[in-house]
């Protein structure tokens, strides 16, 4: 990053003080469209797209107010998504832009579209490696659970996060914090806010956050396995055009560096275990260790550009927007090829340079103490071939015999919707509206040659090359979606009825950029696998989908509402790298007879959703509760699958026929004295797999990505020491119960290791080389956050402990079931630090 950035973002942060100075003495609220009300205190939320209180909406609603996110110091979709029951995130595994985050069941396929709508101020995000990004000044944050394709459509099947941030007053205001945890990491945000003139007001913030990471790279003694820096700037412009119109602009632009490909592999062999216990590894039991001889680095640049219009003509209200995204990805990284010879020999002489650093690399390191039950013997041959001189590697080795990893992902959008709405006030409210969006995006995968050079930005290198290209995988995609809907919502007595449709149409098409004649210098096939069944064509597809959801609600008094909606989710089908299915007949279901099946395209996401709940307080809004009861029909569940082979790699998206989910939740809150505040929920999830044509013998497993249950306890104190000083203590844990990551799930598989035996110096029978996923379960976990501070006039002071008692857990396991084993990647560590802020 260069230093005159650095020093912009900063000085946005230490000069806002100064440029709001002459007003800090009016610390009036900011007033926006959700604030509380002032009779009741109400929480008002939008996340239905109109101003209503918490209580009158008949869903599932977690909020978080502005005070909840300055007294947990939660900033990001991870930090929500700890705090709200039914819901998980796996992000930043592979790459900062890699998110999923999944919703009483239904989960977010890597390399497909997200399953979670983001809205921020009123507009769609649209690409899904924002999800987890900071999004300016938050003042609220609100999650609906449940379809929200009606609302706002193809990618809410499992609900949308609903972002507000600060709006320009009359007034200025702004604030400055900064903290520092162990891992040297240091954090800074800061913000000024009001008018430039009678008519137009603006907000300014800044956001940093660097890091070391927790883990450490043995190999090259640098802590380069997840340490990161990260910054944003957000600025936002509101003008009142006359005393109806209002023009809302925002620019945000968001630059990281860091790491990347944060996994160890874990292999799950039992028939080897005889041999050394380790090639039955159970995943939670992994001593995480990094020796890759590759710096892994990660880089995303974001810009977004939007304007929002709304007119008020008194019984309606006209609002457009329109979005303009660019996102930027690259990450390079170690490869996993080693235990695969892929970089043994050459059938290109110009790239025998490669073959020869393997071999010399494999020579120098020879008895390097790899994880268990790797070892590296004086030869790069795999040990089944040459027990007595051979290696077994595993991922990410010392050696140059892994070879290197580029992937990009690059995409631009541009979106913009129209709508027309009731201003509210009689018993009828309604919308209508349409929406559009275009998506341009490029995607590619290079794996190539290992010279200790480090690793090229090119996804082509040519034979004799520091990185020779063996593998590419290169498409380009095209995405129009055309969306009309409207919805009606009428109340009578103490009863409201709504309806609402949406219509989505969605053109894709997608287009292979690998070069036809382009050979792969080590295996003398295709440089694209999938080439050696045919030529690339371009491919293109349209999928439609009419998207209700029905609401009833019931409110005998103010403080209490049942109620029960049904909707329908959506997510597009699309395609998967040109030739994938030939690729895994000839290497997994003819080679070992594996039971599976992926297709080239795959078909869109339908989801069926019913909830049915009561919600309410009591003494006065001391006590609050939400009980709520759900069940879904998901049809041809998108669901990503990771292959390794001698081709290289693979990632695709499988359909999972049909899985039924059903669950309760359980939130509830308590004032038991005046500034003490309890607060608990539960949410139990079932799942099961009810058809699966990609793996048939996965029926009646769990959904992938789903947690048996959530716990969510915590208690929060603000008491005064003094005239002038608060104290304020929080705690929060968090309980996060089994769950599997793949649909294959405490089964046994043949693997490659089942085709080699046989044909291998060992002659072993093929059974020996099965692998059983009994040990690829997520364990429960349970992680605590404190912290504790004081408040004294416009100062703020505080101390933190993330993850307080150190609870070593999973991020994610990504099992590779043809290949014998996991990937797995570890959760956060402790973080404790110190942090102090300034108001204005």
């Amino acid at each position: 990053m260069k230093r005159s950035t650095k020093a912009l973002l900063f000085a946005t942060a230490a000069f806002a003080p100064a440029l709001a100075m002459p007003a800090h003495a009016q610390d009036a609220e900011v007033p926006s469209s959700v604030d509380a009300d002032e009779e009741d205190n109400a929480i008002i939320v939008t996340a239905r797209r109109q101003n209503e209180r918490l209580q009158d909406v008949p869903a599932s609603v977690s909020v978080l107010t502005a005070q909840a996110l300055e007294r947990t110091g939660a900033d990001n979709a991870e930090d929500f998504v700890q705090l709200t029951p039914g819901v998980t995130i796996v992000t930043g595994t592979a790459e900062a832009g890699d998110t999923q985050i999944n919703i009483r069941g239904i989960n977010g396929a890597r390399d497909a579209e997200s399953s979670v709508a983001l809205v921020v101020d009123g507009i769609l995000k649209t690409n899904t490696a924002q999800l987890n990004q900071t999004q300016g000044t938050l003042r609220q944050v609100e999650i609906l659970k449940g379809p929200q394709g009606a609302l706002y459509g193809r990618n809410a099947a499992a609900g949308a996060i609903v972002l507000q941030t600060l709006k320009p007053s009359d007034f200025f205001e702004g604030g400055v914090k900064a903290s520092y945890a162990n891992e040297n990491t240091i954090q800074a945000t800061g913000h000024v806010a009001g008018p430039l003139g009678d008519n137009l007001g603006f907000v300014l913030s800044g956001y940093y956050r660097s890091t070391d990471g927790f883990f450490r790279n043995e190999f090259l003694d640098r802590d380069v396995v997840d340490d990161q820096e990260v910054w944003s700037v957000d600025g936002r412009l509101v003008a009142n055009l006359g005393d109806a119109t209002e023009l809302d602009i925002k620019a945000r632009y968001s630059q990281l560096r860091g790491a990347s490909i944060n996994f160890n592999s874990s292999f799950h062999l039992p028939n080897f275990a005889g041999v050394n216990p380790a090639f039955n590894e159970d995943v939670n039991d992994h001593p995480f260790r990094y020796y890759g001889n590759i710096r892994p680095t990660n880089e995303q640049d974001s810009l977004d550009l939007s304007a929002k219009i709304e007119h008020d003509f008194g019984d309606i209200t006209l609002t457009a927007w329109a979005l303009y995204s660019d996102v930027d990805q690259l990450l390079t990284a170690d490869g996993t090829s080693a235990d695969f010879a892929r970089f043994i020999a050459a059938a290109d002489p110009a790239a025998q340079n490669v073959v020869d650093s393997c071999f010399s690399s494999t020579a120098n390191l020879t008895g390097f103490p790899v994880n268990q039950p790797g070892f590296v013997g004086a030869l790069p041959v795999p040990f089944i071939f040459d027990p007595v001189n051979g290696s077994t590697f595993g991922a990410y080795s010392p050696s140059t015999c892994d070879g290197t990893q580029l992937q990009i992902r690059k995409q631009s959008d541009i979106s913009g919707e129209i709508r027309l709405a009731s201003n509210g006030g009689d018993a009828l409210s309604w919308q209508i509206g349409a929406y559009f969006l275009n998506i341009d995006r490029e995607t590619g995968v290079s794996i190539g040659g290992d010279t200790g050079a480090g690793v090229s930005r090119e996804l082509f290198n040519a034979p004799g090359s520091a990185n020779p290209t063996s593998l590419l995988l290169n498409d380009t995609f095209d995405t129009s979606v055309y969306a009309v809907f409207g919805n009606a919502e009428y109340q009578f007595g103490d009863f409201t009825a709504g309806l609402a449709l949406r219509y989505d149409i969605e053109d894709r098409s997608s287009e292979s950029l690998v070069p036809a004649g382009a050979l792969d210098p080590f295996t003398g096939g295709p440089i694209n696998p999938g080439l050696a069944f045919g030529a690339f064509a371009p491919v293109d597809a349209t999928f439609k989908q009419l998207q209700p959801k029905v609401s009833l609600s019931w409110q005998p008094n103010p403080d209490l509402n049942f109620y029960a909606n049904w909707g329908i989710g959506f997510k597009s089908g699309g395609f998967n790298n040109q030739g994938s299915a030939a690729i895994i007949d000839a290497n997994f279901v003819q080679f070992i007879g594996a039971d599976v099946s992926i297709e080239d395209q795959y078909d869109k996401e339908v989801s069926s959703a019913f909830e049915a709940g009561v919600k309410g307080e009591i003494a006065g809004g001391a006590i609050t509760f939400d009980l709520a009861a759900y069940y879904t029909d998901i049809e041809d569940m998108q669901f990503f699958e990771f292959f390794v082979g001698s081709f290289g790699l693979l990632r695709v998206v499988s359909n999972i026929d049909e899985v039924d989910v059903y669950g309760i939740e359980f939130n509830t809150s308590a004032e038991v004295v005046e500034g003490w505040t309890f607060f608990g929920s539960v949410n139990v999830t079932e799942s099961e797999i009810k058809a699966n044509s990609s793996r048939p013998s996965t029926v009646g497993n769990k959904s992938p990505y789903t947690a048996d249950y959530t716990i969510n306890l915590g208690t929060e104190i603000d008491v005064p020491m003094s005239s002038s000083v608060d104290l304020i203590v929080r705690a929060d844990y968090r309980i996060t119960g089994p769950t599997w990551f793949h649909s294959f799930q405490n089964q046994e598989a043949p693997t490659l290791f089942s085709g080699l035996l046989p044909i291998s110096a060992l002659a072993l029978p093929d059974f020996v080389g099965n692998a059983n996923y009994g040990v690829a379960r997520r364990d429960a976990f349970g992680v605590l956050n404190l912290r504790a501070g004081i408040e004294t006039g416009n100062i703020t002071a505080a101390i933190f402990a993330n993850n307080a008692l150190n609870r070593e857990y999973l991020n994610e396991v990504i099992p590779a079931i043809e290949f014998g084993g996991s990937f797995i990647s570890p959760g956060a560590r402790r973080l404790v630090g110190v942090e102090v802020g300034f108001k204005f």
